[in-house]
């Protein structure tokens, strides 16, 4: 299954150095949040909307030793992939921009990637 994680591209391309990654944001969270490629605009647009620049990491998750859990953990009524544990930075299998839209929301096309499995 493909999942998705919004990065800013400096924080990739270290990851990438050194092999692994995990977000600053996991030892607060116990996880890395993901999201299925139909959720990357939502997530960016809610999330991210006043960062300069992102990407978005595709990644097989078959590749991921660490746990992987699709769960709604906030029960926001949306269920979300989650890896409990570091990426390895060779799971990783595209690299797509995020851009803006006019309007200035984020835009983001995998280019044909599949979304849930």
């Amino acid at each position: 299954m493909r999942i998705f994680h919004i990065v800013a591209p400096s924080t990739w391309a270290g990851a990438t150095q050194r092999g692994t990654y995990l977000p600053t944001g996991y030892d607060a969270d116990g996880f890395v949040h993901f999201s299925f490629a139909d959720q990357v605009e939502s997530v960016a647009n809610a999330i991210y909307r006043d960062e300069p620049d992102l990407v978005v990491i595709e990644v097989e998750s078959e590749s991921v030793p660490a746990e992987l859990r699709v769960e709604d953990c906030y029960e926001a009524g949306e269920e979300f992939p989650h890896v409990y544990g570091p990426i390895p930075t060779d799971a990783a299998v595209a690299t797509h921009p995020l851009t803006r839209t006019s309007d200035g929301d984020w835009a983001f096309s995998p280019g044909g990637a599949a979304g849930r499995a």
